[in-house]
């Protein structure tokens, strides 16, 4: 029988540090008590995986960890994004609820049927999506405990077309997207991360995608916890929708790399 799938990792970095890389979205991995409640069959499965994950961002984060002068923590889920989305809030203030992606995603990117009709996602939430972000909460309380601030550098991909799930996707589609919170995102870490992306063909803020992950017991109450999501266009580095890396990965973690270090110190 094979173990269980880790639901999270957790990958110290340097005691100094107050940077967390968050990886939310890299993982296809459904444990097979989940994938039963999944109306789709293996192939339909796999295409939607394709455009659902950001494939290879745990790639760019460990090798920006791995270059950076000063080791950042990686917080990275190992689970995928069709079992439960962390960054989607549980309740009805999530805007996501409207194409069925709240925290337990009932549609696809294509707006089909995901899960049954009056599926109950509360034994996932509380079994997957409760202990991510008690553990996401720690880890940046222990940033905070120990070096008096967190940065939370939230790393993404998304697609050069928009799907038909996107509610924002008319807008434009920057070869990088920079995702920001007026309350957790400070203009030294938005200019830090506009300087070191600036060589893949320019910036954007908050289109198509908006706003950055704070857990909740943090959210909006503690301005030491800064936060930025990087949301990369996946032509930048891969081939979609769900192909391998090329060598745009080793640009983009050598940027990624520049910008932890720049907000380090």
């Amino acid at each position: 029988m094979n173990p269980a799938p880790a639901p999270f990792r957790i990958l110290p970095g340097a005691g100094t540090s107050p940077v967390i890389l968050h990886v939310p979205h890299s993982s296809r991995v459904i444990p097979e008590s989940v994938r039963g409640g999944i109306l789709l069959d293996d192939r339909e499965l796999e295409r939607e995986l394709d455009h659902i994950t950001d494939s290879h961002t745990a790639d760019i984060a460990a090798a920006a960890s791995a270059a950076a002068a000063v080791t950042p923590w990686r917080f990275v889920n190992g689970l995928s994004r069709l079992v439960v989305d962390p960054e989607r809030f549980p309740d009805e203030r999530e805007e996501m609820l409207a194409v069925g992606m709240g925290a337990v995603y009932t549609r696809t990117t294509h707006r089909e049927r995901l899960r049954a009709d009056g599926f109950d996602g509360r034994p996932l939430v509380d079994r997957y999506f409760h202990p991510y972000a008690d553990a996401m909460a720690r880890a940046v309380g222990d940033r905070l405990e120990t070096v008096g601030r967190a940065v939370i550098i939230d790393v993404h991909s998304y697609p050069s077309e928009p799907l038909p799930y996107e509610l924002h996707g008319a807008g434009p589609r920057p070869p990088i997207c920079l995702g920001t919170d007026p309350f957790h995102t400070p203009p030294g870490l938005l200019a830090a991360a506009e300087k070191a992306f600036a060589g893949f063909g320019g910036t954007g803020l908050d289109s198509p995608f908006t706003g950055t992950y704070v857990p909740l017991d943090h959210y909006g109450r503690d301005r030491r916890v800064g936060a930025l999501m990087i949301e990369i266009r996946r032509d930048v580095y891969m081939s979609e929708p769900g192909g391998p890396a090329g060598s745009g990965l080793v640009t983009l973690a050598a940027a990624l790399a520049e910008l932890v270090d720049d907000v380090s110190p």
